[in-house]
C-alpha cells in the first residue's frame, strides 16, 4: 500500500514517476524531478470520477498525469504514462459543468485496473484531449531510452539506429558476450543514452542497455579473464551481462567512457518523449478519439469517504483484482469467474 500512497523512505533520486500511480502525495512528489518538464498546465479542470464537483489543475509533463485540488494540494493524482492502458473521450455528468465530454483514462497498476476521468471546464475546447493522446504516443514510440530491449531492430548494415536524441560516441569492436559457453562476438556502440551490443554472424542478435536501467557498471575476473559487468535494476529484470574486451587497454576505456557517460545521464536524464502539441497536429489527432455511439452515458457520484480512495478508481470498483479462471461449460473455455448472480446468457443477451 506504501507504494501507491507513497513513503517518506522512498528515494526521490529513483525514477518512479512513469511506473507508478500514487494519491495524496507530498509536495517533493509532485515537483517534477531531473529530465521531467511540464508540456502543459490545464486550470480547471475537473477530476470527475473521485473528486466530482472539486475544481483542480492537470499537469501534463512527459512522464506522468498529475491532478491537484484547488481546495487542498494534499489532495492530488500522479498517474505515470507506464501504467496507461488506453485513453479515450467519454460523455459524463460533471456537477460543475454538465452534461460534457471528458478524458478517461484506463490504467494497470499492481494488478489493480483503475479509470480516471478528467473534465476540462474551459468551454469549446479540445486541448485536454488532444495534449494527452499526443504525450501518451510519444511515450509509448519511445520506450528504447527506457527499457531493455533485446534482439530488436537495434542494427541495420552494421550501424546502429540512432534514437532522435541519440548521439554515438564509441564504436568497438570484437567484443564478447558472455552469455554463453562459448561467448559471441560482436560489436559494442556507446552513445549518451544507452549501451548496444550486437552479434557479428546475426545483427537481430542483439541487446539495448539504456542507463536508466544500469545498476552497477564493473569490471571483474571470469573464467574468461577481466570482464566488463554490467547489472541491471530489478524493475528491469535484474540481468547480469558480461562482456570480454581485449585488449586490457581497451577494457580500461571502455568501462571509464561508460561509466562517466552512465554518471553524466544521472545528471541529466534524457527520457526521450518529444511531441508536437500545436493547433494543426491537435486537430488531426482528435479524429482518433471518437466517441462510441454504443456506450452509455456515464454519471459519476461523490465517494462516500477519502479512506476508500483506491475503491473509488477502480474500473470495476467491486474487486481489486482479476478472478481466478474456472472452466465454462457453455464456451467450452476457461473464463474469469463472474460476478455472484451473474450468467454467461446474460452476458451475450448484453450484445
Amino acid at each position: 500500500m506504501e507504494a501507491i500512497f507513497g513513503s517518506p523512505k522512498d528515494k526521490l533520486t529513483d525514477v518512479w514517476q512513469d511506473r507508478e500511480i500514487r494519491f495524496d502525495v507530498s509536495g517533493a512528489e509532485l515537483d517534477c524531478r531531473r529530465g521531467e518538464g511540464v508540456i502543459e498546465a490545464l486550470d480547471p479542470v475537473e477530476d470527475t470520477k473521485g473528486n466530482n464537483g472539486d475544481q483542480g489543475e492537470l499537469r501534463i509533463t512527459n512522464l506522468r498525469l498529475i491532478w491537484i485540488s484547488k481546495k487542498s494540494k494534499r489532495t492530488n493524482i500522479s498517474i505515470g504514462y507506464n501504467c496507461v492502458t488506453s485513453v479515450n473521450i467519454k460523455m459524463v455528468n460533471s456537477r460543475l459543468k454538465g452534461q460534457a465530454q471528458a478524458l478517461y483514462v484506463l490504467t494497470k497498476y499492481h494488478a489493480q485496473r483503475f479509470e480516471f476521468i478528467f473534465t476540462n471546464l474551459v468551454k469549446s475546447t479540445n486541448r485536454l484531449f488532444n495534449v494527452v493522446q499526443a504525450v501518451f504516443k510519444a511515450y509509448d514510440n519511445s520506450r528504447l531510452y527506457r527499457e531493455i530491449k533485446l534482439r530488436g531492430a537495434l542494427v541495420a548494415d552494421r550501424e546502429l539506429k540512432l534514437l532522435p536524441q541519440e548521439q554515438t560516441y564509441s564504436r568497438v569492436n570484437g567484443v564478447w558476450n558472455l552469455s554463453s559457453e562459448q561467448g559471441n562476438l560482436g560489436t559494442f556502440f556507446i552513445s549518451n543514452v544507452r549501451v548496444v551490443w550486437y552479434a557479428n554472424l546475426a545483427e537481430n542478435f542483439n541487446v539495448s542497455i539504456p542507463y536508466l536501467q544500469m545498476k552497477s557498471v564493473k569490471v571483474r575476473d571470469s573464467k574468461f579473464g577481466p570482464a566488463l559487468v554490467v547489472e541491471t535494476t530489478p524493475a528491469s529484470g535484474g540481468y547480469v551481462l558480461g562482456f570480454k574486451v581485449d585488449p586490457k587497454e581497451t577494457l580500461d576505456y571502455v568501462y571509464k567512457e561508460m561509466s562517466s557517460l552512465w554518471s553524466t545521464y544521472s545528471a541529466s536524464p534524457v527520457f526521450g518523449v518529444e511531441c508536437d502539441i500545436s493547433p494543426d497536429r491537435q486537430l488531426a489527432s482528435l479524429a482518433s478519439m471518437r466517441i462510441s455511439q454504443q456506450e452509455e452515458d456515464v454519471e459519476i457520484v461523490d465517494p462516500a469517504d477519502r479512506g476508500d480512495l483506491l475503491a473509488t478508481y477502480y474500473a470495476d470498483a467491486s474487486k481489486g483484482s482479476d478472478r481466478e479462471p474456472v472452466f465454462c461449460p457453455e464456451l467450452g473455455l476457461a473464463v474469469e469467474a463472474l460476478k455472484d448472480g451473474a450468467t454467461v446468457e446474460q452476458l451475450w443477451s448484453v450484445l
